[in-house]
């Protein structure tokens, strides 16, 4: 059915962008929110605009919602006007308005079962609970209904970007805000607390930030209780937003959701890629500890022994490794560098992969030493779903993300080498190029710690030029202090822990913060090939009967389909001529609206099996993630003249293996 996905209908009647979507509980409606600052309830099978309400927002609609048990009579609506509304759909009017947030109210949640209480996320940092039974709580000029204060902790530049609560356990509420970490608070730990914004509602323009009180920032009247909240973040972002801010991209979470079995959480994050982070505290992924990997106490052998690196059979002897270091060491600076960087051979530890992985593999080899790394990934994700304790797939793996060098796949590579080492610890190439992703991703003193430690546990190999061209870049970098070492990484917007190195003031992290961010979960997959920096509203939805694909708009107007089990895309549509922000499943069949800047909404089901061609398809997946790594990327001026309508013509070069970008041709229009 996937794969027959095609465009059903469009549902013309808005006038502006279409902000925001949302399916009721049996699907038999269709809310749409817009620009125009209208909502429109639709008839997804009729096709008819059951209903239009006038809000009397004065500014975009970026949120809506059914309340549960209602009988679908009650839609909650919340907007650039900072303002909450409450619409009775059988009244056709509007009953409640709430006026208590001070930044840009940018989405809301709501929880099965849980008739009249809702939650809103806004810019002004906070995340505020609405009970329709007590609305003398939420009186605008003094609220207190303020669940969580992100301004205590993160700062006073904190913005709160999404929310959602979990359909299985309600209590666990998680939050997205304009930094690449993903939080997960326990209800049940949370009391409402009151704030108090600055009165100049009428002097500042809706987008505008308040300045803040002093009690606002005050991380003591806004404290958490012990084990209330879980962070997670993808592990190399918190380093790397010094790097993102100088392309002017910025990390924020733009929608999160979970997995139909509450046990996953996905997160579109602005400006990277999209991550799935496993919630189940027993079996989730923490950072990489490099130290379990090194120390010689951790289950490695202590006496030397042959390495399964793909350069000997097993049983091969010293000195056949030897002559293979020396063979090494002798050919030239590419081919060096090619050696190690290239594909593996065969399995060395435990039972023989299968006829079948054998055979991608080898397709994957193929691909690999074409230079085609994109294709080689999505072979070895293929391989690895089937066979998941093979060390030598994640070590081929590890290098084709080297070669193809998106944003994200340094560090995956780091993963992918620490799970090889964990699944054979003689794994000699696993080894070094470990340290060598150390050293790309700016860890410099972490890399030489890994290099000696390659060296002491493979010595026929530490003459090899590729070893020593490394050491002598580690070294130097370390001797000029180009990079940040690991006693430099301390404070909270270049360091690896986020702990503030300076006194607490209104833009450093509370020591709560500190704590949490410290104890961050890294994630689970990765699904690359949209772009996301234009926009922060854009989604990424599970998408099938168990959630068994995702779903997430792009910069380019498509949307992207992937697997989820092994991460490759399956099918790209052109969903809209500018950008798809909004894609929202039916709650039972396989149907899909979706939204972006047309004023229209768009319903895609499986098309008829007629041998007819979709010319919403886009044929070629590859080159359309590799224009969108470009695309993300890209500077200033060509972000701005692609918003306008222009596209960036040129494809980066297959081969990334020195970095370059090619293609660089001519801004043309783009086609009507």
């Amino acid at each position: 059915m996937v794969r027959r996905l095609g465009l059903e209908k469009d549902l013309e009647g808005h006038s502006g962008c279409v902000n925001c979507l949302e399916w009721n509980a049996d699907g038999s409606l269709l809310a749409s929110g817009s620009d125009d600052v209208q909502v429109i309830i639709w008839n997804p099978f009729t096709y008819e605009a059951v209903s239009k309400i006038r809000t009397g927002h004065t500014g975009n609609i970026f949120s809506i919602k059914f309340l549960p048990n209602s009988n679908d009579a009650t839609v909650v609506s919340g907007a650039a006007d900072c303002k909450i509304c409450v619409h009775d759909l059988n009244a056709r009017e509007t009953t409640q308005v709430f006026s208590c947030h001070a930044g840009r109210v940018k989405r809301l949640a709501t929880a099965p079962n849980i008739p009249f209480i809702f939650w809103s996320a806004a810019e002004d940092g906070t995340i505020m609970q609405f009970d329709l039974r007590c609305p003398e709580m939420v009186k605008s000029n003094n609220p207190h209904n303020v669940l969580i204060n992100l301004n205590a902790h993160m700062g006073a530049q904190a913005e709160a970007k999404c929310l959602a609560i979990n359909p299985v356990h309600t209590h666990q509420l998680a939050v997205g805000a304009n930094d690449p970490y993903v939080r997960i608070y326990d209800r049940r730990m949370l009391d409402c607390k009151s704030i108090k914004f600055p009165n100049d509602a009428t002097s500042r323009l809706p987008w505008e930030r308040p300045i803040l009180e002093p009690d606002v920032l005050s991380g003591d009247d806004y404290r958490l209780p012990p084990g209330c909240t879980q962070y997670y973040v993808p592990g190399h972002l918190p380093q790397k937003q010094r790097d993102y801010r100088h392309k002017y991209r910025t990390l924020a979470s733009t929608y999160l959701t979970y997995s139909p079995d509450g046990s996953e959480l996905l997160v579109n994050l602005g400006g990277e890629q999209i991550y799935l982070f496993d919630t189940n505290q027993q079996h989730s992924q923490r950072m990489l500890d490099l130290s379990s990997l090194l120390v010689s106490t951790n289950g490695f052998a202590k006496e030397a022994c042959s390495p399964s690196n793909g350069f000997s059979h097993h049983g091969t002897t010293a000195a056949a490794a030897a002559a293979a270091a020396a063979t090494i060491a002798a050919s030239s600076s590419d081919d060096s560098e090619r050696r190690w960087s290239g594909r593996e051979g065969n399995r060395f530890v435990g039972e023989p992969l299968s006829k079948a992985v054998e055979v991608i593999k080898k397709r994957a080899n193929a691909v690999f030493d074409n230079q085609q790394y994109c294709q080689a990934i999505l072979l070895y994700n293929k391989a690895i779903s089937i066979t998941p304790d093979s060390a030598i797939l994640y070590g081929n793996r590890a290098a084709a993300y080297m070669k193809r060098k998106w944003d994200g796949d340094m560090y995956a590579a780091l993963r992918d080498c620490g799970m090889a080492i964990k699944l054979d610890p003689n794994h000699l190439k696993a080894h070094f190029r470990l340290a060598k992703c150390l050293f790309e991703l700016s860890w410099t003193a972490e890399a030489l710690e890994c290099l000696l430690h390659f060296k002491s546990k493979f010595p026929d190999y530490v003459t090899s030029h590729a070893c020593e061209a490394l050491e002598k870049d580690i070294r130097a970098s370390l001797k000029k202090g180009k990079e940040p070492t690991a006693e430099d990484r301390s404070s909270p917007r270049e360091g690896r822990d986020g702990r503030a190195s300076s006194p607490r003031s209104q833009f450093s992290i509370s020591e709560q913060e500190t704590g949490w961010r410290n104890a961050a979960t890294d994630y689970k997959h990765r699904f690359c090939g949209h772009c996301n920096t234009t926009t922060d509203i854009k989604e990424a939805n599970f998408f099938g009967s168990n959630g068994q694909y995702i779903v997430a708009g792009s910069d380019d107007g498509s949307f992207f389909m992937w697997e989820k089990s092994t991460t490759n895309i399956v099918r790209v549509l052109r969903g809209d001529d500018s950008i798809v922000n909004c894609l929202q499943p039916h709650p039972s069949y396989c149907m899909l609206a979706t939204s972006g800047i047309d004023p229209v909404v768009r319903l895609w089901s499986p098309m008829p099996e007629d041998g007819r061609k979709n010319d919403r398809e886009v044929d070629n997946s590859d080159d359309a993630a590799s224009a969108n790594q470009k695309r993300m990327n890209a500077d200033p001026l060509e972000v701005m003249l692609m918003n306008m309508g222009y596209r960036i013509t040129g494809l980066p070069d297959a081969d990334l293996e020195e970095g370059r970008e090619g293609g660089g041709g001519p801004i043309q229009c783009r086609p009507s």
